[in-house]
């Protein structure tokens, strides 16, 4: 398996790192990352984590400005794509296709190559640009998963929250993750 993450400039950098986390926990799983000008401010500002330790997750990094990198091409074969976060300025991108940085033009190819995109958009509240945005995107066939909150599966902290959104993502891919606790039904045995 092969996956490219994007991460980008919106707040919630740190779920990225429990995103590679989880794919390099996948035997076989070769991961290629894209990690923006913007994210690598963010990360500053909102983690404790050094960034080290999310370059090290990934088999390959790519610089965000080099659109001949290995990934800006379909014959580049990959399963697909993560953008986590998604900040509004990459969302608008590959709504419209104005593929600017290595992080569009990637998930541009992956769509044009029929791939999965799984987009982790971070924002609140959306505005109707981001609205409109989010639906063209998914017309073009791309998957939204914004990170929401759950209660059902009984989280209790920001790591059970965050462990929900991998897992939701992952399963985009087919992937189960150890640490996703799926609905099971209520007052029903099946």
């Amino acid at each position: 398996m092969r996956i490219i993450v994007g991460v980008s400039g919106a707040s919630g950098v740190e779920m990225s790192y429990y995103l590679l986390k989880a794919l390099k926990s996948i035997e076989n799983c070769e991961v290629h990352l894209i990690l923006s000008q913007g994210a690598k401010t963010t990360w500053k500002l909102e983690s404790n984590i050094p960034v080290e330790e999310l370059l090290k997750l990934a088999d390959c990094v790519h610089d965000e400005h080099n659109l001949a990198a290995c990934i800006s091409s379909g014959s580049f074969v990959t399963d697909g794509m993560i953008i986590m976060p998604c900040s509004m300025k990459t969302l608008a991108g590959i709504a419209t296709g104005y593929a600017d940085n290595l992080t569009v033009r990637a998930a541009d190819v992956c769509m044009k190559e029929g791939r999965k995109v799984v987009l982790v958009p971070r924002e609140m509240p959306f505005g109707k640009v981001h609205i409109r945005n989010m639906k063209e995107a998914s017309d073009l066939g791309c998957v939204i998963v914004p990170p929401v909150l759950t209660f059902y599966n009984g989280a209790r902290t920001l790591e059970d929250q965050i462990c929900h959104i991998v897992g939701k993502v992952l399963l985009q891919f087919g992937i189960d993750y150890d640490k996703f606790v799926p609905w099971t039904g209520a007052g029903e045995e099946c």
